[in-house]
């Protein structure tokens, strides 16, 4: 029976001067550049950054009097705010792009088996990161909007400034694509061999710790948005235990699938 330690590298002769890497860098990214331009491109064309900009408002437009409408206090917010929205909107639309290129530059590095687990992971990860922020858009601002709009005095008007709105509504999203990769950081814990399965079961009591404690730093000061990001963080550690456990079952089992076939 062969051992598979003892197999020739596979990478062994594709090595390549730093100074091609450094080719291969640039042409990467000059690839993910025009991706991008063209992602900015077609939505500045449909719908356009006031149309995306009035997208973005819904959310809190749906709580405020019929004729209000968000306030521009910079003398340059009503130009160059719908630009910083299209250009947001223009990377997240040309994110599976930017990822592809990222793994283009770093696939010929990898090993067959590692290619086969990195892709789906950059798949699921993207997705999840979308998930993140339809949520937000879909659920969590219409909820903490609501809930903020109750607390305001009859006396002052919820005007507010489009240019802090904009940078909240953004950090929202940035948080919620970033928290809803915990599956992917739990797989890649086990991966990597620092932890086990049942050390991540044991450790979910404190994680629902850590869970409400960054919802609560990251997020709004208010109850809705802090339990709109802890609850399914903790729901997506469950879920990354589960497709973990699946995936060290998986790898359990192919030095027994190999040695079966070297036999």
């Amino acid at each position: 029976m062969s051992d598979p330690a003892d197999k020739e590298d596979e990478l062994a002769g594709t090595e390549q001067p730093f100074v091609s890497h450094l080719v291969e860098l640039r042409d990467r990214m000059i690839h993910a550049i025009y991706g991008l331009v063209a992602a900015v491109i077609v939505l500045a064309i449909w719908p356009g950054p006031t149309g995306l900009l009035d997208l973005l408002a819904m959310p809190i437009r749906a709580h405020m009097p019929p004729d209000a409408k968000l306030i521009a206090v910079g003398v340059f917010s009503p130009f160059f705010i719908p630009l910083k929205v299209l250009f947001m909107a223009g990377v997240l639309l040309a994110l599976p792009w930017l990822i592809y290129q990222a793994w283009m530059f770093i696939a010929p590095g990898l090993y067959k088996h590692e290619k086969r687990f990195a892709l789906p992971l950059i798949f699921f990860g993207s997705a999840l990161a979308y998930a993140g922020i339809a949520f937000v858009q879909l659920f969590v601002l219409d909820k903490m909007f609501f809930f903020l709009q109750k607390f305001a005095p009859a006396s002052v008007a919820a005007t507010p400034d489009v240019a802090s709105y904009v940078e909240a509504v953004l950090g929202l999203y940035i948080a919620f694509a970033a928290a809803f990769q915990v599956p992917i950081v739990v797989i890649l814990l086990v991966k990597v061999g620092l932890v086990t399965v049942k050390q991540l079961a044991e450790f979910r009591g404190y994680f629902i710790v850590v869970a409400f404690i960054v919802a609560a730093v990251i997020t709004p000061p208010d109850v809705v948005s802090q339990l709109a990001l802890a609850v399914p963080m903790c729901l997506l550690y469950e879920a990354g235990i589960w497709a973990a456990r699946i995936f060290v079952k998986k790898k359990e089992d192919e030095p027994q699938a190999e040695a079966g076939k070297a036999t």
